[in-house]
């Protein structure tokens, strides 16, 4: 099965499979990729008004609409200083990223999680970082990090010994692409409890 370089903007699969009453079932991986790539190609030489960008990418459409809303809600795009859009650099989106803003995932990342909900959260933690495109070995810095400076380690409730041997348990998640969004919810309900 093709994988995609870029998610479907309606149902995020990353695969030729998409979820039941997807409005791009049936267009093919090639389609879907070129949404987001002419884009790209544009935006990579400069900043631009965004009625620009729709004139300077051919066929623009709903597709194409989407994919320039995922690219903006994923942070790969934003408006600069003067409004214009303009693509992160990977070092810029990577910053951008390493702290989720979006619920449920900022309550996990600001409060950290609490024992009855770190497998959920951890999962989450992974998962989010895989779906932004971070490498494994960012992700696992990143997990590791947030599991000591959050108060999730030292709140105790892991059988492992250490947080790198426990997020180093967690890379089948990372590897499988699992999404974030149900795990994270549920640990964001036991946090809440907690806080």
């Amino acid at each position: 099965m093709p994988r995609f370089d870029y998610p479907c903007p309606d149902c995020h699969t990353s695969s030729s499979l998409h979820d039941a009453g997807c409005r791009f079932e049936g267009r093919t991986w090639q389609e879907l990729e070129r949404a987001y790539v002419d884009q790209l190609a544009v935006l990579a030489a400069g900043a631009r008004d965004e009625d620009d960008l729709r004139d300077a990418v051919p066929d623009w459409d709903g597709l194409r609409e989407q994919a320039l809303s995922h690219l903006r809600r994923t942070g790969r795009v934003q408006p600069d200083t003067n409004g214009r859009l303009e693509l992160l650099t990977a070092e810029q989106y990577r910053e951008q990223v390493s702290e989720p803003t979006a619920e449920p995932m900022r309550t996990i990342y600001r409060r950290g999680s609490y024992p009855g909900c770190h497998d959920n959260a951890v999962f989450a933690m992974v998962a989010w970082y895989e779906m932004v495109g971070l490498t494994w070995a960012e992700t696992r810095e990143k997990v590791i990090e947030w599991l000591e400076e959050s108060g999730t380690w030292s709140r105790g409730g892991f059988e492992e010994i250490s947080p790198a041997e426990l997020v180093d348990k967690k890379r089948h998640v990372y590897e499988a692409g699992y999404g974030w969004k149900e795990k994270a919810q549920a640990a964001k309900r036991v946090i809440e409890r907690h806080t």
